[in-house]
């Protein structure tokens, strides 16, 4: 019996209309009829198909043989066994929540990096080093529309030491960053770095081990962002103007440890509970079971009780090779994980809430491996 050929009518049925689907994106960059787009409107971040070629919910080129947006979903079927073995060569233990890796904990030692760069700057100082040694030609991350001031992250790519300092820091709001690849593509770029959250972080293993294609080969780098959720752009003008008058242009940093710290041009810190921003999370975070980004070569966080330090999990090869380069040109400063046990613990705490979220409709395999009966 010849194999299912699995297109975008499963897709849709599984993932986007059952609310696994992340919004990642990756389904529609790997597309290669161009049928598929993405809606970042009122607050639904999810890919949709247009109306010719099948409609909404059926593809005719899926009806033909084509299967690279099942490929390309970090979330579809057995997802999560099937980028273990490829990422780390094998599944994950029932103890291991937060994915399989080391633990460190890094700081960049350039001070305008450190500076600008979030929790220490090491995500930073990691692409600088991957742009300027020729590892990566470019990087996909996100950025903040025009001017900045309107806080709205967009999709950028970044090929300079300038670029990534201009697009430092986190945002919150989500930015399917892998739209950013056709223009990274154009502008001549064959090896790509991808900065993300777990969800996006986790796409270039889909795509790799379900070999699709070029798209696969050219993302060479995952550097995964630890992440319990993203907020809707709504909650800029409906919490943070309307109930405490922090219009978005006077922002200038946004930080999570523990309360939502917002920064002010004027030097001030205003502290809002993160029980008030409940309301704005993103609809494709609520079912995602990867808080730790489990599958990037690196995954970045601040959390724990080291300011300006950033927790960094070790998964592949690849970045312990990138780490290690790091220290040895100094662009990096480590300490051991045990220096600040408050944010191991954390971080097991946070991967085995995110791990509880994955539903029991579901493929049972991914996200329930190591998290506890509800």
């Amino acid at each position: 019996m010849a194999p299912e050929k699995l297109q975008w009518r499963e897709l849709f049925s599984e993932v986007v209309t059952t609310g696994l689907c992340t919004g990642c994106a990756a389904c529609v960059v790997a597309c290669p009829h161009d049928v598929l787009e993405y809606d970042d409107a009122a607050g639904r971040y999810q890919p949709f198909h247009v109306e010719a070629d099948g409609g909404a919910s059926d593809c005719t080129h899926g009806q033909r043989g084509c299967t690279l947006c099942t490929r390309a979903c970090p979330r579809f079927r057995t997802w999560e066994p099937e980028i273990d073995v490829h990422r780390v060569g094998r599944e994950r233990r029932a103890d291991e929540v937060a994915g399989v890796g080391d633990i460190v904990l890094a700081r960049a030692t350039d001070a305008e990096v450190a500076a600008s760069g979030q929790d220490g700057g090491f995500v930073s100082a990691l692409l600088i080093h991957a742009l300027e040694h020729g590892l990566v030609d470019a990087a996909l991350v996100s950025g903040r529309e025009g001017d900045g001031t309107s806080w709205r992250a967009v999709p950028a790519v970044v090929r300079s030491r300038a670029e990534v300092l201009a697009t430092s820091g986190s945002r919150y709001t989500y930015s399917a960053n892998l739209l950013a690849y056709p223009d990274a593509v154009a502008e001549g770029a064959e090896r790509l770095a991808l900065v993300g959250m777990g969800c996006a972080a986790s796409a270039p293993g889909a795509l790799q081990v379900r070999k699709a294609g070029k798209i696969a080969r050219r993302l060479v780098l995952s550097i995964g962002l630890l992440c319990s959720k993203t907020f809707d752009d709504a909650i800029f003008p409906e919490l943070f103007e309307a109930r405490y008058g922090l219009a978005r242009a006077d922002i200038a940093k946004m930080n999570i440890k523990g309360v939502f710290q917002v920064t002010t041009t004027d030097g001030a810190r205003h502290d809002i509970p993160l029980a008030e921003a409940q309301a704005f999370t993103r609809a494709g975070c609520r079912l995602c079971p990867d808080f730790a980004a489990e599958h990037a070569d690196l995954s970045a966080g601040g959390i724990g009780a080291l300011d300006d330090w950033t927790l960094v999990v070790v998964r592949t090869e690849l970045g312990r090779s990138l780490l290690d380069a790091l220290v040895a040109s100094g662009a990096v400063v480590t300490r051991a994980a045990d220096e600040d046990p408050r944010a191991v613990a954390l971080l097991t705490r946070l991967a085995r809430t995110s791990r509880r979220r994955w539903p029991d409709f579901a493929d049972p395999h991914p996200g329930r491996t190591g998290a506890p009966p509800r």
